[in-house]
Order: structure tokens, then C-alpha cells, then sequence
């Protein structure tokens, strides 16, 4: 070999090699003493075996600055392909400065350009405070790419899932970034998300806060509803991502993966009669019906902790997978409010981008009435679900195992004329109306039951002969077209995959060409 190559191959190893250390061993020790991930460790923690192919890897070595402190490129999850980037907390803190902008906004804009999904595992403060003596050939054009990350965001937004993880303490673009995103992930006691950091707080508004309490896992996945899940390590987080990845497609032109689980599409669900109290005033645990009516008990629940009231996941039936949307009847009854509209809202409509047929397992009290609610203002969270559901274009099948009361049969998309639900079956113990049969007749008979020789009697008469005009399904299905059916408890996981099976090649157009509708905000 000419000696001029042979220093040349030496060289270029040598960078290489240092590159790959990222901010040095010293600061790796550190990082692993803290019982945390490096970003290169996360990457092939993430991704298939031997799979990442990095791009970039030599920018900022000239600078002392491995790979401008963010790994960049493309791998596979389960054989098929992904970009994503992880922000390396060990070289200048993971802050973004022009080329680790650009490498951020490349990764998307990778991702969009070749239909497949973007992943970004975040663990950066913001932005990086300039070094007016260090720059670029490419000058301020590149500089602005850290911020102009939220361009590619949104144009891939409905075409490939993006899904981001906070594995640290993230600020300013590092936060609004993945807001911008399908999903976001974050590790108990460890990821933290603010615009403005504890110290800030202090300065400005004289507040002592910690950041677990201004932005911890805990505040948004219970509280603000930022976060989607959050995860007790990193390791878990990451294995939770490639699970998620099982149920999405590589893009909007696709459909989910098939997976057979070895689970009888024909299978009775007798067990339903006994998770589901006949009685509609008992509460119980809508998970344990999905688990049994869904292929081997297999449920990847979105936002479990924010608003409970409201269970939404994704799980397979017959080994397709469809969003499942239900009333939480141990949470509030069951009741519709401010925060599960948003819930609700934000999940049909990501089904709705890729084609993933949605589940909706009504049991519910309507509204949740009180000066709260209307403050917060419910009138324009539920116009939400309302615009998601008359939106939705792909296959929805509503089942009303109990009660369906006033507004709920909106938000709930029980009224297939008004909303677009496709299919639409209901339980023998349904009970429909403005509202409860109880409560509708202390409303309209009450004075007649106080003055009545034996009340109870005649409450309990009046109670029955409204539940037979007014609450029973039987009744409602012998005048209402647009119920499918009243079905046994047992029947209902063969019902729905038989519906589903001829929902399967649904195509609806667009009624009137606009640039895009205007969602309630």
C-alpha cells in the first residue's frame, strides 16, 4: 500500500475511533455511575442487531466536538427500517448548536423522504451558546436549522409515525420538538421536560421548584398530558418503543403489520358477563374487557395515567391491529370530560393518519356536568372529538356494553348519522336516553312519587315502565336502522373481527377539496 494511504487510513480510523467516544471516558464513567444509557448505547439497545448505519459521525471532530454531540443515521426495529438520532449528553451537555441542528433536521427529513418512521431520543438542554470563533463554511444557513426542526416535524406529521424519548433534562427546542410528535416516552425520576428550567422560575416568579415538580415523568403523564408513557429505566422505555413499533405502519400509504398471536378468531368471550356488572351503577375495570376480547390479552395502552376516565390503546384482533377507544366506568363513571376529549381526540385522529381501524367500547354517563368542566371549556374540547369523529375515515365500529346517556352518545360517536361510526351493535343490558332511567324519573315524575300512597311502589313502577319505552335496546333496534345488531356479551370478539374483515376494504374520498379543516384548538 502507498504510504501516503496507509497515514491516510490511519488517520481517518484514529478520528473515527475518538468520535465514537463521544466527550471521552472520563464522562462515559459518569454517565454509566448515574445508571444511565449513552446515546450510543441507547441507539443499539434500540435498534436490531448490527443494523445502525450513522451519518455524519465526522462532524465537529475538528472541533474537539464528537459528531457535534448527537448520533445520527438509520437502523431497523423488527427488520424495518427507522431514522433516528440520539443526543449525547456528554459533549457540550447534548446542547444543540448549527450542525447538531442539521443533523437533527436531516434525520426527519430522511425519514419523510423515504416514507419511513423517525425516532428521537432526547437528552439536550436547548440551545447551545454560540462560539462566535468556530464557524462553519456553511455560516448562519446552517445555524438556523436547530430551530427550523419544527418545518420537517410537521410536514412529517400524518405521513411517517414519529415517536420521541426524553431521556434526560430537556429545555426550549429539546421539549417543543417533540411536542410536535406522535408519542412521547419518559423515564421515572429521570427525564424531565420544561420551557423554562427550576432556576428561571426562581428568578422570575421567586418560586422554589424542583425540576421533578415543574417537569418530572410523573407531572406529565398524570397531569399536563404531555407525555404518553412513562417507564421505571431506560431499558424499559426503549423495549416499550420497539413494542409500539409492532402496531405501527412504516407510513400513511401503509397498513399495520399482521401478527397472528395464535388467539381463535372465533373464540367466545364468556367471561364478559362476569367482568361487566349487568348493572349499569357498578363500576368496573373496562381494561379486563378488552383484554379478553383482544387477540391473546395483548394491549398497548397510550397515556394511562392522564385523565383515566378514558382508556385508548392499541391491540389486535384476528391479527390486525385497530385503535381502541373505551369509557372507563371505575374513573368518573365513565363521564366525558375536558381532559379525556383531548385524549381521545389526539388518538383517533393519529389512527385515522394510518389507517388503523378504531374500536369504540361505550359505557358512559355523558358529560361530566359542574362549573369546573364548563369553565375549562368542555363545549370546545368536545367539539373535538365531534370534528375527529366526523373526520375519521377509516373503518369505526361502536359497541355500547351498557349505558350511553346524553352527550356521550356524541363524544362516543353512538349516533352513526351524525358522526360516521360504520357499525354500530349493542349489549342486551344497553340502557339509552338523555339520561339515566333513574335519574329521568325522579326528573319527570318525581312530584307524582312523593304524592303517591306507596312512593317506592311507584317509583319502582314508573322505573320499570321507563326502562321498557325508553331504555332497551331491544326496542330501539326494531325502529333504528343504523344498529347492526343486539348481540350476546359471548359474541362480541367474533362480531367485531367479522366486521372488521368486511370494513377492511372501506374507501372514502374527501366530500369537499379544502387545504385542511379548522379543529376547535
Amino acid at each position: 500500500m502507498d504510504e501516503r494511504y496507509k497515514k491516510r487510513i490511519e488517520r481517518l480510523r484514529e478520528v473515527k475511533k475518538t468520535c465514537l467516544q463521544g466527550g471521552g471516558e472520563d464522562k462515559i464513567l459518569k454517565v454509566h455511575a448515574a445508571g444511565r444509557m449513552t446515546a450510543r448505547e441507547r441507539v443499539d439497545y434500540l435498534l436490531d442487531d448490527n443494523s445502525f448505519v450513522e451519518h455524519n459521525l465526522l462532524i465537529g471532530h475538528d472541533q474537539g466536538l464528537a459528531a457535534d454531540g448527537i448520533v445520527a443515521g438509520y437502523g431497523t426495529i423488527h427488520g424495518r427500517p427507522v431514522c433516528l438520532y440520539s443526543q449525547d449528553a456528554t459533549v457540550k451537555g447534548g446542547s444543540i448548536g448549527g450542525m447538531h441542528g442539521f443533523k437533527m433536521y436531516r434525520t426527519i427529513e430522511w425519514a419523510l423522504d423515504m416514507r419511513v418512521p423517525f425516532i428521537g431520543l432526547n437528552d439536550s438542554p436547548g440551545a447551545r451558546i454560540p462560539d462566535m470563533n468556530a464557524r462553519s463554511v456553511f455560516g448562519d444557513a446552517i445555524e438556523k436549522h436547530g430551530g427550523a426542526i419544527f418545518y420537517p416535524n410537521t410536514q412529517a406529521s400524518g405521513v411517517v409515525p414519529q415517536i420521541s424519548a426524553i431521556m434526560g433534562s430537556c429545555a426550549g427546542i429539546s421539549v417543543y420538538s417533540p411536542a410536535l410528535t406522535d408519542f412521547i416516552f419518559m423515564v421515572d425520576k429521570q427525564s424531565h421536560m420544561f420551557i423554562t428550567g427550576p432556576g428561571i422560575v426562581n428568578v422570575v416568579m421567586g418560586e422554589q421548584v424542583s425540576k421533578e415538580d415543574l417537569g418530572g415523568a410523573e407531572v406529565h403523564c398524570r397531569i399536563s398530558g404531555v407525555a404518553d408513557g412513562r417507564y421505571d429505566t431506560e431499558q424499559d422505555l426503549l423495549d416499550g418503543i420497539r413494542q409500539l413499533m409492532t402496531y405501527l405502519p412504516q407510513n400513511s400509504d401503509e397498513h399495520p403489520p399482521l401478527y397472528d398471536l395464535q388467539d381463535d378468531p372465533q373464540r367466545f368471550c364468556d367471561e364478559l358477563t362476569e367482568i361487566v356488572p349487568a348493572s349499569s351503577s357498578r363500576a368496573y375495570d373496562i381494561r379486563k374487557a378488552i383484554f379478553c376480547i383482544v387477540d391473546a390479552g395483548d394491549f398497548f395502552e397510550i397515556k394511562p395515567e392522564f385523565a383515566p376516565e378514558m382508556v385508548v390503546g392499541f391491540a389486535r384482533l384476528d391479527g390486525r391491529v385497530v385503535g381502541i377507544v373505551a369509557n372507563q366506568p371505575s374513573c368518573l363513571a365513565g363521564s366525558l370530560t375536558v381532559d379525556s376529549s383531548d385524549k381521545q381526540t389526539r388518538f383517533m385522529r393519529f389512527c385515522d393518519c394510518f389507517n388503523i381501524p378504531i374500536i369504540l367500547l361505550v359505557d358512559t354517563s355523558a358529560y361530566l356536568p359542574g362549573r369546573d368542566q364548563e369553565h375549562k371549556g368542555i363545549i370546545r374540547h368536545g367539539a373535538k372529538v365531534l370534528y375527529a369523529l366526523c373526520e375519521s375515515s377509516v373503518p369505526r365500529i361502536g359497541l355500547v356494553m351498557r349505558k350511553a346517556y346524553g352527550g356521550g352518545n356524541l363524544g362516543m360517536g353512538v349516533i352513526p348519522a351524525q358522526s360516521g361510526t360504520d357499525m354500530l351493535f349493542y349489549w342486551p343490558t344497553t340502557e339509552l336516553g338523555v339520561m339515566g332511567a333513574k335519574a329521568s324519573v325522579e326528573l319527570f315524575f318525581g312530584e307524582m312519587i312523593r304524592s303517591a300512597p306507596d312512593p317506592e311502589k311507584m317509583r319502582q313502577q314508573l322505573l320499570l315502565e321507563y326502562e321498557e319505552r325508553y331504555a332497551n335496546p331491544m326496542r330501539e333496534a326494531g325502529s333504528n336502522p343504523f344498529i347492526n345488531d343486539v348481540i350476546e356479551p359471548r359474541e362480541t370478539r367474533r362480531v367485531l373481527i367479522r366486521s372488521l374483515n368486511f370494513l377492511a376494504t372501506k374507501k372514502t374520498l374527501p366530500r369537499y377539496p379544502k387545504r385542511h379543516g379548522n379543529i376547535p384548538m
